[in-house]
Order: structure tokens, then sequence, then C-alpha cells
């Protein structure tokens, strides 16, 4: 080959003008082979796009029989093209017919041909095609060679992704950038969600490859090197306003990567080839994700995500681009896909043009996931590599129920899931229909359903369900999505506008229950081992009895002349709620004095959510006017198994017998104290553990809008003696079951009650 600097650049400028000429597509294809072969003084030059089907088609060749263009095909399983697609590494070899991946086409005439480089055609990590070039003298191609190869691959690349070969293609939806997927993850808001991808993070264009100027693209790529790095030290330093640990260890793992000389090596060599800064970004992180890609060690596939995050901020850092897609220009239809995000940013979105949203990380608990809820949102967490799998623009069905997340998916499948969005939404048609009935077991037992809430958007729900009333509302949600912690005016307001929204419907406001995954971003925090057991919720309110003042002075204002509910989350023993009770009512006292009006009556409740208040329940009942129970935490701290984490939250099951043993005794104690008890937890708006629930003795359920439907339905269909006969004789058994889940989904379906 040529000089190491001047054969990739002359190359490059050759196809840039290539690349300008108004010639068809397949005209400039067989014009960049010629050109390549040309300049690597090879025989033969040829490109292979690999389809959908996961076969490689010949597209062009210079050297190779022209007759077998389009018609030379192969598997990814075959040969050594297959193999490169196969491990999108590139292959350089003096002597092909000796490799056992070696697969002789007789239509080719290339067995004539000893040497062999081929390279994958990337992007974003993923396989477009193969890139090959040939000699018939036996010989080893340079580590330069296979250098300038890789990043003329980079052309080709960008013409599949445009479309531009799609001209000529025999199946033009057969492209590997077309390939349906289907990804499964974790359901976190029930629904379908049929429409077109949205990144959260659009990814940066990159609209000049070939570089003009060498030395000054080395300038620019230095320049943003170092003010990245300047960047990530800045946050780095602000780390303890993030949070807990492991943000600031993501941080550190990307400081780690900005500061590493190999990949800064990388990075040059890849611009002294003739590329703009911004295109050798893209040309060395499109290698590691095709090497990282393919791990199977789950530490190095993580490292993908720092890496990633690494080249997006030098992206960004070189073009000046937003890090956010711009929420007014979204189409109808949105599916948003992101990596991670918070609350807030899920709000800046029109929530009339969203049908989904699909995240690589947050899990069913995460409180994005309670703002999709709120909103009405098809949601599916937990699915892997899906903002690196989609492109904007394409079509894409998010299907809440199962977890199952459908990248352009084929006719057959948009149709089958057309069809079940209109079956939901007929069924939510007919529960709607229920909303003025009461909600009474075929025996006559009422039962109070109400409605889980944490945004002002949340209130119309109240209505449309026909909830008896908002029977947990999350002030936490407030503080979470504001950029600075809310002063008690701005606190008053929304309290206020709450009640307003709900006059003649009662509130109960739980207060601030931040700590564990819930983490101001403005609030510093405190190292944990473990945040879920350490320093939250009233624990946080005690200690720093001014945030609780504040906070119930502005519920107690806001209430004036109304009935007010509230409840105090984490009581882990007696003399807790004592004294977060013992606050409240010197804030009214305080109110009173001062000739505010007040409440017209005031309710002071606690939230069973620790296992310590099992032993303490008839003394708890007899302080407290009201109990909540929180089953979310309670099963998690009575299994020692974090709800966040996937590998041990599926692992137990709310429907077993030691966590009914448990929900029993606290609906007992409220009884035997004449103290209401409302289960607000998940566990009460599925419709198979609301029948359960209702079978050990619980009267008053919460849970989000979206579940009182299906709820009532069931209600209206159960005999509630026979129910509690049943799971009185299950719980009765000594069988060591892990779940009674089946055993209750027979019984339901025996009696055609919906669940």
């Amino acid at each position: 080959m040529r000089s190491a600097l001047g054969g990739p650049r002359l190359l490059l400028r050759r196809l840039r003008e290539v690349m300008a000429e108004p010639v068809s597509a397949q005209a400039r294809l067989d014009k960049i082979v010629v050109l390549i072969a040309s300049n690597m003084v090879a025989e033969v030059c040829s490109v292979y796009v690999q389809h959908a089907d996961q076969t490689l088609e010949l597209y062009a060749t210079e050297g190779l029989n022209r007759e077998a263009v389009h018609l030379t095909t192969m598997r990814t399983s075959e040969g050594l093209v297959g193999l490169i697609a196969r491990n999108a590494e590139p292959l350089a070899l003096s002597e092909a017919q000796e490799h056992p991946s070696f697969a002789y086409r007789p239509e080719t005439g290339e067995e004539v041909y000893h040497s062999f480089l081929g390279v994958p055609i990337l992007r974003g990590g993923n396989t477009l095609g193969v890139l090959v070039v040939q000699n018939k003298v036996r010989r080893v191609y340079s580590d330069e060679e296979i250098e300038a190869l890789q990043t003329t691959a980079m052309l080709v690349a960008e013409m599949i992704a445009s479309g531009e070969l799609r001209s000529i293609a025999k199946a033009p939806e057969n492209f590997a950038l077309d390939r349906p997927l289907v990804l499964k993850g974790a359901p976190m808001c029930e629904g379908v969600g049929l429409g077109y991808v949205v990144l959260h993070e659009p990814r940066v264009v990159i609209k000049q490859l070939i570089a003009e100027d060498v030395a000054a693209e080395a300038r620019r790529l230095d320049a943003a090197i170092e003010a990245m790095r300047i960047s990530i030290d800045e946050l780095v330093a602000h780390g303890d306003r993030m949070g807990a640990g492991e943000h600031r260890e993501v941080l550190e793992a990307v400081r780690i990567f900005a500061n590493d000389r190999g990949w800064v090596r990388r990075l040059h060599e890849a611009v002294l080839s003739g590329l703009t800064a911004e295109a050798a970004v893209e040309r060395v992180q499109n290698d590691a994700r095709a090497k990282l890609q393919r791990q199977t060690d789950p530490y190095l596939r993580d490292r993908l995500h720092d890496l990633d995050d690494l080249a997006n901020r030098l992206l960004h850092q070189l073009t000046g681009q937003s890090y956010v897609s711009d929420r007014e220009l979204i189409p109808e239809n949105a599916i948003v896909v992101a990596r991670t995000m918070g609350p807030a940013a899920l709000l800046d979105y029109d929530s009339k043009r969203l049908r989904g949203l699909v995240l690589e990380e947050g899990g069913p608990a995460s409180h994005v996931g309670i703002v999709a809820r709120a909103l009405g949102i098809a949601t599916v967490g937990l699915a892997p590599n899906v903002s690196d799998l989609v492109e904007a623009g394409d079509a894409i069905i998010v299907d809440g129920v199962t977890g199952d997340v459908h990248i352009r998916p084929p006719p057959d499948v948009q149709t089958a899931y057309g069809e079940k969005a209109r079956l939901r939404a007929r069924r939510m048609e007919q529960y709607a229909k229920l909303r003025d009935v009461p909600a009474v077991t075929k025996d006559g037992a009422g039962i109070a359903l109400h409605m889980n809430a944490g945004l002002i958007v949340d209130v119309p729900h109240l209505h449309e369900t026909g909830a008896s009333s908002i029977g947990l509302f999350r002030t936490e949600l407030q503080f979470m999505v504001a950029p600075r912690f809310p002063r008690m005016n701005e606190q008053y307001l929304l309290y206020k506008a709450v009640l307003d929204s709900a006059p003649e419907r009662p509130v109960t406001f739980r207060t601030l229950d931040i700590g564990s995954d819930k983490i101001l971003p403005y609030m510093a925090t405190i190292e944990e081992e473990n945040p879920a057991l350490g320093w939250r919720a009233i624990r946080i309110g005690l200690d720093r009895p001014g945030l609780l003042r504040m906070q119930l002075r502005a519920m107690l204002k806001a209430a004036a002349g109304r009935d007010l509910r509230i409840m105090f989350p984490m009581i882990a023993n007696v003399a807790e709620f004592d004294a977060a009770k013992g606050i409240a009512l010197r804030e009214l006292a305080h109110l009173e004095r001062h000739g505010h009006a007040t409440p017209s009556d005031l309710r002071l409740g606690a939230m069973v959510e620790v296992p310590s208040l099992l032993w303490e329940l008839d003394t708890l009942a007899a302080h407290a006017d009201f109990l909540s129970v929180g089953s979310n935490d309670l099963v998690q701290y009575m299994y020692a198994a974090d709800r966040d984490n996937t590998r041990v939250a599926k692992r137990y099951d709310p429907l077993s017998t030691p966590v009914l043993r448990a929900l029993e005794r606290i609906a007992d104690a409220g009884r035997r104290a004449g103290k209401t008890v409302t289960l607000c937890g998940e566990m009460g708006g599925r419709p198979l553990e609301a029948l359960a629930l209702l079978a050990i003795g619980y009267r008053s359920l919460s849970m989000s809008p979206s579940s009182i439907g299906p709820v009532k339905a069931m209600i209206l269909a159960t005999n509630l003696d026979e129910a509690q006969v049943f799971v009185a004789a299950l719980l009765a058994e000594e069988d060591g079951a892990p779940s009674l889940r089946e055993k209750m989904r027979e019984f339901a379906l025996s009696r055609e009650i919906p669940v």
C-alpha cells in the first residue's frame, strides 16, 4: 500500500468526489470498489450487504465475475465473509483457502486469489455487511491497510443506512438495518402502544465524514477531549448532589476511560487516516461496540454503556448538538426510547402524543414508572440495549402487559397488536361504564376503592374512575420533578389544588418519602451500604424536623375548613408514630394561635410497611386514626429481596402463605380497634391479588387509576363468603408451597371471576 498517511487520505478524497456525483446507487458502488482496489493495489474489491434473514448478498465487485453481483448469497454461518459478519472483526489471511471457514463459490471465479482481507461494515456496532479485498499473490496485509479498509467501510455503511442501496435491492425491506427484533423487558405500565421511535437522547448526526484539513481536525479533537474531561471532572466533584454511590461510580468509570491513552491514540489514528473528528469518534466507537456487544461477561458488557456515554459526550462537545430531543417536534404516536429517564423528563413531553415508553434501565417500581402510570402510557423497562438497536422513526410496539418490545415489526405482528389495542380499548370502555356502579360483591359486601396519585395530572382520574377518594397522594413526586427544594408556598399551592380538585372526596397525603431509590438531585445525601434499610422517609423527617414541619404546615393551611388525612411512611415502632403525630399537632396548635383557618377534621395515620410493626399492631391501632399498608416495601423487607433487583424481585410471590398471614394480622388488628385499614401498594391493583386481600379481611384498597375498573369487575363477580372459606383453607395448609397463585387462579377461573 502507499504511505501510511497519503494512501488513506487520497482514497478518502476520491471517494468523497464519487459520493457527490449524480449517479445511480449501483454506479456509485461500482466506482467505490474500483477506487479501493486501485488504492490498495488489490486485484479484487467486493461489497456484501447483510439482509434481515442473516444472508449476505454480493452487491458490487471489481475483479470477481460481474455476473455474480446480486446472484451470489451466503449465510452468515458460511465462508470467510460470513465469519466476519458473525464476529464483527477484521480477518486478514495470506492463504484464504487453507482457512477452515473458506467456502468455494464457482460463479465468482475467486479460486485464483490467495490473500484475503475483509472488514465488517458497521453502524452503531451492528453489522450491515462486509468489505473485502483479495490478491493473487500470498501476502500479509499491514495494520495500516486494515485500518484504511475499516475507515472506508464507514462510507459504505452510510450508503446502506441512508437507504440509497434500496433502489437496487431485490427486496428492500430485507436489509439488516430493517430486520425485525423482539426484546423481552419488564412490564412497568399496562397497555399496548403502537407508534414510532423518538430517541430521548438523539444520536449525533455526522454530516461530514472526510476531513478537509487533517491537522485542523486533530486540533478540534484535542480541544473537545480536554473540554469533555473538564466537564466530567466537574460532575464527579459535585457527585454528592447526585445521590448514593452508583451514580458516582459510573462517572468515575467514564472519567477513567476519558483519560485512557489507548482510546485517545485510536481516535488520533482515525483522524490521521483522513476522517473528521466526529467520524473518528464514530469509527472507534463502532469497533468497540461490535466487540463488547458480543461479550458474554456481564462486566465487559456493562463497560459498553460507559464507552457509549463517553463517545456521546465527545460527539456533543464537537458538534454542540442538544443532548435531548426537541419535545415540541415529536410526532403523533410517539414511543420514547431511552437508556434511563427521570420523572421530570417524561413530564416534559406532550402526553397526548405519547403512546409508549421503553427504557434500558428502570424497573416496575421506579418513579418514572409511577409517572407513566399516571399518564396512562404503556411502559416497558429493562429492555436490553434497546437504544442502540433502534433508529429514530422506526416502527415499534410496546406491550406493557407482557414486557415485549417489537422493533420494526412485520405486518402480521402489527395487525395482531392493532387488534389487541382495539380489544383493550373496548375493555376500557366497559370498565368506564362501571364508574357509577357500587363496588359490592355478589353476596353484598361493599368494598371501598381508592386511587393512588402523586401529581396534579392524576387528579382528574378520580372522577373518571369513580374512586371513593385519593387513598395515597405521594408528595415526594413534587420534590423529585422540581429543580430545587419546593418552598412552603409552592407545597401549599399544590396541596390546595389537589383538595380543590376533589371537593367532595377525601385525600390522604403521605409525608415526604425520600431515600433509598428516591433521590432528590439537589439534596446532599450520605453514602449508605444499603439505602433501602437506611436513612429514609420518616427517619429523615424526624431527624430534620424543619422539613417535616414545613410540609405539615403547608398541608394544614391548604385544608382550611376541610377534612384532612395525613399518614407517615416507614414507621418502624409506635414511638416514631407518636413523635411524628406530636409534630403535626404542634403545627396545628401554631396555626390556631396565629388565627389561621385549620382543617375541620384532622386524621393522622401510619403506614405499615416495616415488619417490626407486626408485633405492635394493637398498640399502633390504638394510637393512629387509620392504618395504611404499603405492600411493596412490606414484602421487600419480609423476604429481604430488593424489588428493583431483577435477580431476586420475582423470586418471591406476594401471593404466598407468609405474606398473606402477615397482611391478615394487620387487617384483624384494625378490625379489633375499629380503625380503617387500606392497602395502597401495587398488590391491591391486581385483580387476583385483590381477590386474596378481600378474602383475608380487607375492605379498602387504593390503586392506580387504570386498575380500578378491572378490580371492580372482579368484585362484582365474586361471592366473598366462598372466597374467604377457600383462602382460609389454603392458609391452613402446611405444604410449604412458595406461592398460592395457581390455586387462586384456578378458583377464580372456575367461578368465572375475571382476574
